[in-house]
């Protein structure tokens, strides 16, 4: 399956909006470094550190491990520095499209980053082959590209003036089915697993799926708006997010959230 061609710059983070989830986007952080099934690892690199939460629950996990988080923003960087962790973590800025482990890696992990890149086919094989023998790639990407709070995005980008501004930064399928992955890393790899989840995300606020998708899908996008047409385009997508996800009786919001995991283990 061919990825979606984006064009290869991420945007600049606000860790605050995106952290204002932290709770949420943490949860399938945890279920990924679960299923890793390593004693002591050496040399673990995090893909997409962003503000480094995750990274420090790495720490944790393998206390003997050399970690180093790898991010190409300087603001989630300059958050994940100041979250303090004396030299036990090394931050390091690198465009995860190029970036190369300067030594066998015994894992590579990496959570909600690289459905942002292009070119799944070479990636993921590029990644394994980093490991060191028996080293694993643990990855988990967001697949919700197909529901409302997606699909709203390419509905409201066609909506007003703003389209041909817009088009370039449409990535409506970053993601592939879970057998493309299998298809490209079975060959490779000694052991392979590959799952999906869907996260009943039970959301607070008013309109929260748009508060949420603003740290995240929706971002590139506002960013490429001057002040009028980047109202215009968030009040479109809010007042189709409002409609497909209503407040329930209580005042909450349901937002089911789906999810890619893979565990690849290199061979020995």
């Amino acid at each position: 399956m061919r990825q979606v061609a984006g064009q290869g710059a991420l945007p600049a983070w606000d860790p605050g909006q995106y952290l204002k989830f932290a709770d949420h986007r943490l949860r399938p952080a945890i279920d990924l470094m679960s299923r890793v099934d390593l004693a002591a690892p050496g040399h673990v690199y995090d893909l997409g550190c962003g503000a480094g939460n995750v990274t420090r629950l790495l720490a944790k996990r393998w206390p003997g491990a050399a970690i180093t988080g790898v991010d190409g923003s300087d603001e989630m960087l300059a958050r994940a520095r100041a979250g303090g962790t004396g030299d036990r973590i090394a931050w390091r800025r690198a465009d995860l499209t190029s970036w190369h482990a300067d030594r066998p890696a015994d894992l590579i992990y990496s959570n909600a980053a690289l459905h942002w890149l292009d070119g799944h086919a070479e990636l993921f094989p590029r990644l394994l082959g980093a490991l060191a023998p028996a080293g694993v790639l643990a990855v988990q990407m967001p697949r919700n590209h197909g529901a409302p709070s997606h699909t709203c995005i390419t509905e409201a980008a066609a909506a007003g003036p703003w389209h041909q501004r817009l088009r370039p930064h449409l990535r409506p399928s970053p993601v592939a089915e879970p057998a493309f992955y299998y298809d490209v890393l079975s060959a490779r790899a000694a052991k392979l697993d590959i799952w999906e989840m869907e996260y009943l995300q039970v959301l607070e606020g008013d309109n929260p799926v748009v508060e949420f998708t603003k740290g995240s899908a929706l971002k590139p996008l506002l960013d490429a708006l001057p002040g009028e047409e980047r109202q215009g385009f968030l009040d479109a997508y809010s007042m189709r997010i409002g409609q497909a996800y209503p407040k329930r009786a209580d005042g909450r919001t349901l937002f089911p959230f789906r999810r890619l995991f893979i565990v690849a283990t290199a061979r020995t």
